[in-house]
């Protein structure tokens, strides 16, 4: 459709427009067109923030303990080799006491690991904001809005697709996280494409195009 104050060519759901900034459903009272100078978009931002959209959380999730299997694949092979290595080689030079304590070592190492990357990392996916938190002694808490993302891609190695895990990357117009980088997110596709179809509706929602905000 087209605009009825510009004649600029809008999406059909779109409430205003990305141009000029009319309203384009016909009621006025929420937001009139801006009278003033200024960019027509920045004054669109702060019509659209007053509009009553209910927020609903879509995904939440974190580190996934599938993404570290490949380390335990490798811990379980460093550890028998270790064994067969002392066995037939330095049993009579090397005490076992020494290949245990090494073969604990790699095992609390890889655990402790675990256990970081889960607490460090949290992550919540609404309809208007991504929101993630790091931190576990000391928490912080960003968010990225819908309408700040500019691409949404994902990343897997050859063992990552067995295990269908795999890192997300968003990359945004937010001052401090212009790229951010989800590690271990198990069903990696689907969940790149929820969060890339959240910023596709979000821009269209606030009826801007999506090459141009």
């Amino acid at each position: 459709m087209h605009c009825p104050t510009c004649g600029t060519a809008v999406p059909d759901r779109a409430v205003f427009c990305h141009q000029c900034g009319a309203r384009l459903d016909g009621n006025d009272t929420a937001g009139a067109t801006p009278t003033t100078g200024g960019d027509p978009k920045d004054w669109l931002r702060s019509a659209m923030s007053r509009e009553d959209h209910a927020e609903t959380m879509l995904w939440s999730g974190g580190y996934s303990s599938r993404a570290m299997i490949g380390s335990w694949i490798g811990a379980i092979l460093a550890t028998v080799g270790l064994l067969v290595l002392w066995a037939l080689l330095v049993q009579m030079t090397f005490p076992l006491q020494i290949v245990l304590a090494i073969v604990g070592i790699l095992w609390s190492f890889l655990g402790l690991l675990l256990v970081f990357r889960k607490l460090n990392h949290h992550y919540e996916l609404t309809n208007l904001r991504f929101v993630h938190s790091t931190g576990i002694l000391r928490r912080v808490t960003d968010r990225i809005e819908a309408i700040d993302m500019d691409d949404v891609s994902y990343e897997q190695g050859i063992i990552e697709r067995i295990l269908n895990t795999g890192l997300i990357r968003i990359t945004s117009s937010d001052r401090s996280h212009s790229e951010l980088s989800l590690n271990g997110i198990y069903d990696v596709q689907n969940v790149a494409n929820l969060i890339d179809n959240v910023r596709h509706q979000e821009r269209l929602r606030r009826g801007l195009h999506i090459e141009a905000v």
